[in-house]
């Protein structure tokens, strides 16, 4: 990408962002971020019907509050979809890829992204904390994704503000709710929390939100749903149909 596009022809493409992802959930009791995935090395091909702008004006019109969009091959995914989601949707979008060098920020708030996404488990301590400067000065969100206790650490140091929970293990990629209620009580009063991977449904989103998380980040369950638009109404407005069995959980 560094050859085809220099990172001084994308410099000259830049508009400094205005932190609207982070805005549009701190503005919300509760939000949805429905994430528009064509497929995964694991699964395959998970939406055969729908293409991601598709996908976005279906999430947008039901309730999200944020879309993510996957830029990555191994997902087909590519920066180009940003841009098409954004002709079509007003909500901000998160570039979903695997950030591992600075060249990326630029490229994704050029592509019109509004955030993009931090692992913990791939960064240093110093990567973290001059991608999440950098992507600041660029008007870029950065939702800072852990999986344990000890990145849980990392990122505080780091600065973060928007964390994000990944219920999935990576050693046997298994995915359980349970582990963003186990790291909750470490995380720091004002973070904006959200819960990533193995969100099947509006109890689930309910016991979460009743829990003080922010919000979801759901992908598989919400394309390869048999109704989009009513599990995406499920999902974003959860105590509609949940809210008895939610409250006794």
């Amino acid at each position: 990408m560094k050859k085809v596009t220099p990172l001084e022809t994308i410099s000259g493409r830049l508009t400094t962002g205005s932190f609207a992802f982070s805005s549009a959930l701190a503005s919300r009791d509760w939000a949805l971020i429905a994430e528009c995935k064509l497929a995964s090395p694991a699964k395959g091909t998970l939406c055969k019907d729908y293409t991601v702008p598709e996908l976005a004006a279906i999430f947008a019109t039901n309730g999200a509050a944020a879309l993510s969009v996957h830029t990555n091959a191994a997902f087909r995914g590519c920066l180009d979809d940003i841009r098409q989601v954004k002709a079509v949707v007003s909500l901000p979008v998160l570039c979903k890829e695997f950030v591992i060098d600075e060249y990326q920020l630029y490229a994704a708030r050029a592509a019109g992204a509004d955030a993009v996404l931090l692992i913990a488990a791939i960064l240093s301590d110093s990567e973290l904390r001059t991608l999440s400067q950098l992507a600041a000065s660029l008007g870029l969100d950065c939702l800072v994704e852990v999986h344990t206790l000890a990145e849980l650490s990392r990122v505080k140091q780091a600065g973060a503000r928007l964390v994000g929970i990944n219920n999935r293990d990576l050693q046997t990629f298994t995915t359980n709710i349970e582990q963003t209620f186990r790291l909750l009580p470490d995380c720091e009063p004002g973070w904006l929390i959200i819960s990533e991977s193995g969100i099947k449904n509006g109890e689930d989103a309910l016991k979460l939100k009743n829990a003080g998380v922010k919000g979801i980040l759901v992908g598989e369950g919400l394309v390869t749903a048999p109704d989009r638009p009513a599990k995406t109404c499920e999902l974003a407005v959860p105590s509609l149909q949940y809210e008895g069995r939610g409250q006794n959980a």
